[in-house]
């Protein structure tokens, strides 16, 4: 029965967010990163790579979290006051190489990680944009799609 009640949960949780949010699908997905150049020469590229928790979540206990490293981006459905993690994307990442304000990449799933997690996303690539301190991604389960706001 407790097997049974984690997916809806997160299912319930989920819906419930997107009640609240919109999307945009009508934008065709990039295939390479693109970046919005910082005026200043002295800046650095922007450091991606941590924990990421989900900023947009009507529901504390319920929510994602992403972590990223110098090359993969690992997103979990994370319930259960943080004690448990359900897998949702793991694919590519490729960090920025000039100091911006603005990046965006599409990401590739890593289908044998990801084939094997019942809650996990079956799409083939995954847009990711930075902007203002904030990750943002469609993540769409069971035909409702809400938007992900993510911050560090």
């Amino acid at each position: 029965m407790k097997k049974i009640l984690l997916p809806v949960s997160l299912v319930l949780s989920f819906t419930l967010a997107a009640c609240g949010s919109h999307t945009q699908t009508d934008k065709p997905a990039s295939t390479s990163p693109t970046a919005s150049p910082v005026s200043s020469e002295s800046a650095r590229p922007v450091d991606l790579q941590g924990i990421w928790k989900r900023k947009n979540s009507m529901d504390a206990d319920a929510y994602q979290e992403a972590i990223i490293d110098s090359e993969t981006i690992t997103i979990n459905w994370v319930t259960n006051h943080g004690d448990t993690k359900s897998l949702y994307w793991v694919g590519s990442f490729e960090a920025p190489h000039a100091a911006t304000d603005e990046y965006s990449w599409t990401s590739k799933r890593d289908r044998k990680t990801t084939d094997i997690a019942i809650l996990a996303s079956s799409d083939e690539t995954k847009k990711f944009t930075f902007h203002k301190d904030e990750i943002s991604f469609e993540a769409g389960i069971l035909g409702t799609t809400t938007a992900v706001r993510l911050g560090k």
